[in-house]
């Protein structure tokens, strides 16, 4: 299944609507876990993959906006543009690989 052009445009709309309120810099140390810290479940690594997805997106908007005003950094926008395309595509896969995985356990005979 491949994400079309007006899809992506679609999800990126709905995205950038609902991390409106997001900050663009959300770079945060990982957490190194002790002997007494649980890993985090795939639910809160999938909601910060998604929130860190939308920062890049909008960043990248910005940077292209400065750019298109002629008040931007080529290399920053292009730079921006790749941390946001990388991430997307960081996206999608994980949400093929879900699809996946919920059509192998929907063909599993019970």
């Amino acid at each position: 299944m491949s994400l079309g052009a007006l899809d992506a445009m679609s999800a990126y709309s709905r995205v950038g609507a609902a991390g409106a309120g997001i900050p663009t810099q959300t770079l945060r140390p990982a957490p190194s876990l002790g002997a007494s810290e649980e890993p985090q479940s795939f639910g809160g690594m999938v909601t910060d993959l998604i929130t860190d997805t939308s920062a890049k997106l909008h960043t990248a908007e910005q940077e292209s906006m400065k750019q298109v005003a002629g008040e931007g950094n080529i290399i920053d926008m292009v730079t921006a543009i790749g941390a946001a395309e990388t991430a997307l595509d960081t996206v999608v896969a994980v949400r093929d690989k879900v699809v996946s995985a919920y059509g192998e356990v929907m063909r599993m005979q019970v």
